[in-house]
């Protein structure tokens, strides 16, 4: 049965079951039936449903509950033997959680059938059933910043197999050299739910591959047929970024795309682009390129004080505003004084090959183009869709305080009310850590984090702007590169229309939240129960 619908922010709410049974049936039923959702998340216990605005998220909260539960036929999965080196770090603290010996751990493992249930967390990565019970250990206290590729694990009764070097809490056991994604196969992912998987313990994975065919030089790639901008130098990092990918979460695919998509659709539409075209986005400027044939540009986002070299006089580029930049001339960015990311975007679109959909880089899972290096050419498109448009405002970048608004839940029963009074009433400091996965948060004024209740549950799908406590008690606003799914408690989740102010706060900002009002989103009377706000 539906035991919750707890709102994640004003675009998407979580859908709480009785058991995995439940969710695997609800799943299979709205995907089948759809209430108008973008994408959707199986987890554990939960469904996660996204909408493209808060009005068609509100209209499916009040029909959800007739959705039949009742198991659906599966067909039998593929089974799919993974060898795995039984050597990792928590190996020996799994066995001493649950009373056995080493060698007993990897005998439980290994010699029973693990069933795929859902995948999430990233690409490639497949939530694995057993039927031992002993096997059942928490996660890790603090979650590990990085979990090398191929690691096998275990946490929450569910095993996996992480596909790439990915942050993470589960138990290691071992490693594997499996191919458990690749986005150039009919079917990228290599486990499937219905699957079943079973690890063979060996002394050592295989050592090598058939090696891939090497990469052409990238600064021998051959010119675009409408030329474009050749890089000189990338700063300190540039990626080709549109509006993401959605609707493949149920894959481990986040959305990706623009961190600060106000400012990459306002680029577009200064030049004549369609909104979804491909831009650059540069953090903290340092970009140099220099047109190959004729480009129009625009720059948008942080303002870098950038200039236009020509015929060895520098001009002034202001951001806003559309600049022909003439074959061989040369366009530099500053460092931005306020701001993080600037976005540049050229006439006709940056014309990279697309990844399932998208020519986005997405940073947590490795998918689209790579980063932008000195001596690469962005290749200008021709899908323009207007005419250059008048100068546009410059959206200003967050300066170094801020306050954003948000919205408690899904969680937020996790902590005291005392707690979640702190959230608000504490001012925090953006931390070095921060990237576009998440931006990692501390108090500025040196006080404890935020006392979770209990911070380990049942994986769950994630959302841009969810604020997440791990049991460090520091929070992380979660990013456009953020994981599908998660297993620490998310106390609130920052409104939409202000993620691209976080996208834009540098190392060292100071924030403040602030509480939206929740009537603004729900009547009420509109909605079960389950789905208002808890005190």
């Amino acid at each position: 049965m539906i035991e919750a619908v707890r709102w994640a922010g004003e675009r998407a709410f979580l859908v709480e079951l009785s058991t995995l049974e439940e969710v695997m049936a609800f799943d299979a039923r709205l995907r089948a039936d759809p209430v108008g959702q973008r994408d959707q998340v199986p987890a554990a216990r939960t469904v996660l449903l996204t909408f493209e605005t808060a009005a068609r998220a509100r209209r499916a909260a009040t029909r959800i509950r007739d959705v039949e539960l009742s198991p659906v036929a599966v067909e039998a999965g593929t089974e799919i033997g993974i060898d795995v080196v039984y050597d990792g770090e928590d190996l020996d603290e799994v066995a001493t959680l649950i009373g056995l010996s080493r060698d007993a751990v990897i005998s439980a493992h290994a010699d029973v059938p693990w069933i795929a249930a859902f995948g999430g967390f990233a690409p490639g990565f497949a939530y694995l059933t057993g039927d031992d019970p002993r096997l059942d250990v928490p996660r890790r206290e603090a979650a590990r910043p990085a979990v090398p590729a191929g690691s096998v694990a275990l946490a929450g009764g569910f095993s996996a197999v992480y596909p790439r070097r990915s942050p993470g809490g589960w138990r290691l056991l071992g490693r594997s050299d499996a191919p458990l994604w690749d986005p150039q196969r009919d079917q990228p992912a290599l486990i499937q739910p219905g699957d079943v998987v079973r690890f063979r313990a060996v002394r050592e994975v295989a050592a090598a591959r058939a090696a891939p065919a090497p990469a052409a030089p990238r600064s021998a790639d051959p010119p675009a047929p409408r030329g474009g901008l050749r890089v000189l130098q990338p700063g300190l990092l540039a990626l080709v970024e549109d509006l993401g990918r959605p609707g493949r979460a149920g894959i481990g695919v986040t959305q990706s795309g623009a961190a600060d998509p106000r400012s990459a659709r306002l680029a577009n539409r200064v030049v004549g682009n369609a909104r979804s075209a491909a831009v650059v986005e540069v953090l903290l400027g340092g970009l140099h390129v220099r047109a190959e044939g004729h480009q129009v540009v625009a720059l948008t986002g942080a303002d870098t004080g950038a200039v236009l070299t020509r015929d060895g006089d520098e001009e002034p580029v202001a951001p806003g505003r559309a600049r022909l930049l003439r074959d061989g001339e040369t366009l530099s960015l500053g460092h931005p004084a306020t701001g993080l990311r600037t976005y540049l975007a050229v006439r006709g679109g940056v014309d990279v090959p697309s990844v399932l959909g998208s020519r986005s880089t997405d940073r947590l899972s490795g998918i689209g183009p790579e980063p932008l290096a000195a001596g690469d050419l962005v290749p200008a498109g021709s899908a323009a869709v207007a005419a250059v448009s008048a100068p546009v405002p410059a959206e200003t970048p967050a300066p170094a305080s801020i306050e954003v608004r948000v919205r408690f839940g899904p969680r937020e029963d996790r902590f005291d009310a005392a707690e979640r009074r702190r959230l608000l009433s504490t001012t925090w400091i953006v931390g070095p850590q921060s990237d576009r996965v998440g931006v990692r948060l501390a108090p500025a004024d040196g006080s404890a984090p935020l006392a979770v209740r209990d911070a380990d549950l049942p994986s769950e799908g994630m959302v841009a702007g969810g604020i997440q406590v791990p049991p460090s008690g520091e929070p992380v606003v979660f990013g456009a590169d953020h994981p599908v799914t998660g297993g620490y408690p998310v106390i609130a989740v920052v409104l939409a229309s202000d993620l691209p102010v976080i996208a834009q706060l540098p190392p060292g900002s100071r924030l403040r939240f602030r509480e939206s009002d929740p009537s603004r989103f729900e009547p009420a009377d509109a909605l079960p129960a389950s789905c208002q706000r808890r005190d």
